[in-house]
Parts: C-alpha cells; sequence; structure tokens
C-alpha cells in the first residue's frame, strides 16, 4: 500500500512552499484528491489521514464507492471532474457536492433544472478547453464570457469558478494565465487548475483547487 497519508503531507508541503514562493496563500488552496480507478482501501487511508476533498471522473463509478464511504466518515466533499452526459445530471446532483466540468448550455439548463427539482444549489465550475483541443471537452475560450453570464442570468447556477485540462506535453503556464485572466474579467475568484504532474505551476498562477491523484495514491488501476 502506497504510504498515502505521506503523500497527501508532501503534497500540501509543496503547495506551501509555491505559494509562499509567489506570494500565493496556501490556505486558499484546496487539495482534490482524484481517486478514480482507486480501490476503497486507498480512499479510506486518505479519509483516515484526515483527508475529505475528493474527485471522480465518472459519476457510475463514484455511485459505487462513495455513499458508503461518506456514511462512515463525516465531511466528505466530493466533486465530479470528468465529463459529464445530461443523461446522468440527476444521478450527479444527487451524489456530488460540486460540479467541475460545465461545458454546454444544454447540460447547464439540465442541470439547473434538476437542482431545483431536488432542491440542491450545487457550485458548479465552468470547463474552458483552454488548448482549444478537438478532443477534449470545455466551453471555448471565445465564448467563455457569454456562457459564463448565461449560466449564473439564464439558467441560475450558483457559478464558483473556472475550470481547465492544459494540453499534454506542453508548458502549462500560459493557459493557466488565460484562465486566470478569463476568471478575473468575470468577477470569478475560484480556479481548478493543475494535475499532479503541473500543479505546483497553477499555484503559481492563483489556482485555489488542484486535481492530484497519482501525486497521492499512486498508479491507477485499470
Amino acid at each position: 500500500m502506497t504510504d498515502i497519508a505521506a503523500n497527501l503531507e508532501d503534497v500540501k508541503s509543496r503547495i506551501a512552499k509555491r505559494a509562499k514562493n509567489w506570494g500565493q496563500d496556501a490556505d486558499k488552496v484546496t487539495l482534490v484528491a482524484v481517486s478514480k480507478k482507486q480501490p476503497v482501501e486507498k480512499l479510506q487511508a486518505a479519509l483516515d489521514a484526515g483527508h475529505r476533498v475528493f474527485g471522480e471522473n465518472r459519476v457510475q463509478e463514484a455511485k459505487e464507492k462513495w455513499p458508503a464511504l461518506c456514511d462512515a466518515y463525516e465531511g466528505v466533499e466530493l466533486h465530479l471532474i470528468g465529463p459529464l452526459q445530461t443523461n446522468k445530471a440527476k444521478e450527479a446532483v444527487a451524489l456530488f457536492d460540486v460540479i467541475e466540468t460545465v461545458d454546454r448550455p444544454k447540460l447547464a439548463r439540465i442541470l439547473s433544472e434538476e437542482m431545483k427539482k431536488q432542491d440542491r444549489n450545487l457550485p458548479v465550475y465552468i470547463q474552458i478547453n483552454i488548448g482549444a483541443e478537438d478532443q477534449k471537452a470545455g466551453i471555448a475560450i471565445e465564448d467563455a464570457d457569454d456562457f459564463i453570464s448565461q449560466c449564473q442570468n439564464e439558467y441560475g447556477l450558483t457559478v464558483k469558478g473556472l475550470m481547465c485540462i492544459p494540453p499534454a506535453g506542453e508548458q502549462p503556464s500560459p493557459f493557466f494565465a488565460i484562465l486566470a485572466q478569463i476568471a478575473e474579467r468575470n468577477g470569478l475568484e475560484h480556479l481548478s487548475m493543475g494535475m499532479s504532474g503541473d500543479y505546483e505551476y497553477a499555484v503559481q498562477f492563483g489556482a485555489t483547487s488542484v486535481r492530484v491523484g497519482t501525486g497521492i495514491f499512486g498508479a491507477r488501476e485499470g
């Protein structure tokens, strides 16, 4: 078993060091432990170490793992960080506490309707396709301002911030800087950016949450 408690402390230490070096506030950075394809035993180890914020990519996988864990451990906050199909919106609203991947008007509308039906006002992030990659989800940069306004004013969503995944193999810093600019001009304070390989750069550019999986749990299963 990977020493998950030690890994959590290492990641938090790196976040604190990077934040101090660049004049950022480490206390404002939430560590989202990405539990995709990780066995329950590893999640329990993180929970036993006191960690409470986790990210899952798929609704079905989260449904299989988290209800029992949430019953066993108080204060769990579960983020959906993977693409969301509209036919899974009902389940996502019931299960998750934060949805980070709102990326199109139809999904925004259906999430709004489901939240009203379930009387749950979940905070959401708008996912930006920061590298303009055809294979990735996310609203185009040039459409971001209008979409953010639409989500807030037409659909009544509580838009907490923005989320992105920079192109693989490229220096992530310019993409993080662009996301921060979009957030600033739209009055959004929260930035979900940075994963196991680049979260320290994300902290430098003002990330308020970083999504770290293998850096905590080791290699994924399957």
